[in-house]
């Protein structure tokens, strides 16, 4: 079972560094925005200060800030009291927000704006790779630029699943990821699949070389930096590729695939218990392969029922959804032409869960009403009256 003990200080702040100031590209722990951090009886207590009271993009850490925090277990509410800094603690923060410029500190190079989702698993077989496919084409044919990132090294599938083929170029010592649009949207996909000859080719690595490579999938990807989001199919379990993108991406967040099998259950809840000692948002469970449907209207749960949603009580996690089995699912796996972009109940199944990812699970981030883009608007603005304006003799 996974522990169900009330949170500590620690742990909570541990989460609040995957907050993301949008405006500073730096994590409001690391920024001293966190004045206090208290639990009491499920109660979260926050006392946070912004660089200026207005802070147009206060709405959006709060969000993140619940988000975080109110999936855990053991906590019923958040409280947040709001103050600013002083001028001298802002001119701190902005220092420590210049110097990580500066330096390139991301220690990505996945845009600070990127909403980072790891699709994982406790056990391989249960269709992780189907549904990370699935939502990322169903994010892109609603309009957002999706990086997929493979990080199931030894089993890769996602650049068959998504129809992308093509070799994983560098320019300016950045990979480029292979582009697929789809819709108003587009993928961005990198995967050991572009790097080797045939896809039945076997990867005999160690912890280390697979660890190094999902690294250079995080740090050396020329990421566009209109990237929405990020969806990181995981390999199943929790071994070494799992703990080293947990602690490469404090700021990710995760939804747990399974089946509708006991055994599927239990192995997930080891998963979830590994991403929230890594300080991981559990976002919610998916569950796939739910019963198959025949063509006479009858249902057959062929893997047993109830796993899912069993799942996500005992994790404290929403249900995000459940997905049937059908055969235009794998079929558009093998053909790759994602079920999603198709009319069947398991394309309407994925949409449903895509469009709550976006409206209420994992929103996505907004920048139009920062004060620096604001600065670039008006700037640009300027530079167009200059360009237009007639020269005088």
């Amino acid at each position: 079972m996974v522990s169900t003990a009330p949170p500590t200080a620690d742990d909570l702040t541990g989460l609040l560094r995957g907050v993301i100031d949008p405006e500073l590209g730096t994590d409001i722990v690391d920024l001293d925005m966190v004045r206090s951090v208290q639990i009491d009886d499920g109660v979260v207590l926050l006392e946070i200060a912004l660089t200026t009271s207005g802070c147009p993009l206060r709405a959006q850490i709060q969000k993140d800030i619940r988000n975080r925090l109110e999936t855990l277990p053991g906590v019923t509410r958040v409280k947040i009291n709001w103050g600013e800094l002083t001028a001298d603690e802002k001119q701190t923060a902005m220092s420590k927000a210049r110097f990580n410029v500066s330096r390139n500190a991301p220690d990505t190079s996945i845009p600070a704006t990127t909403k980072v989702i790891m699709i994982a698993s406790g056990k391989g077989g249960v269709g992780k790779s189907s549904v990370t496919t699935n939502l990322a084409a169903a994010l892109a044919d609603s309009g957002f630029n999706v990086g997929v990132m493979d990080a199931d090294i030894w089993g890769f599938s996602v650049p068959r699943m998504l129809g992308v083929d093509g070799d994983l170029l560098a320019f300016g010592g950045k990979i480029s990821p292979v582009s697929r649009q789809i819709g108003e949207g587009r993928l961005e996909v990198v995967s050991m699949g572009f790097l080797v000859e045939r896809e039945d080719s076997a990867l005999m690595w160690r912890g280390l070389m697979l660890n190094r490579a999902v690294q250079h999938f995080c740090q050396d990807v020329a990421w566009p930096t209109d990237l929405g989001y990020l969806l990181i199919d995981m390999p199943p379990g929790t071994g070494d590729v799992q703990m080293g993108l947990a602690k490469m991406l404090p700021r990710a967040e995760m939804i747990i695939v399974t089946t509708p099998a006991l055994a599927a259950q239990k192995v997930a809840a080891r998963v979830a218990d590994m991403g929230r000692k890594n300080y991981l948002r559990i976002v919610g469970v998916i569950e796939n392969m739910t019963e198959f449907v025949a063509p006479d209207g009858s249902h057959h749960a062929l893997f047993g029922t109830g796993g899912g949603r069993q799942l996500a009580a005992e994790i404290g996690a929403p249900l995000l959804g459940v997905i049937p089995i059908e055969p235009a699912v794998s079929a558009g796996g093998d053909a790759g032409t994602p079920a999603v972009l198709g009319d069947s109940t398991a394309a309407e199944a994925f949409r449903s869960i895509a469009a709550s990812i976006v409206a209420e699970y994992v929103p996505p981030v907004e920048m139009a009403g920062c004060s620096a883009r604001m600065l670039d608007a008006a700037v640009a603005a300027l530079d167009a009256v200059e360009d237009t304006a007639p020269t005088v003799a």
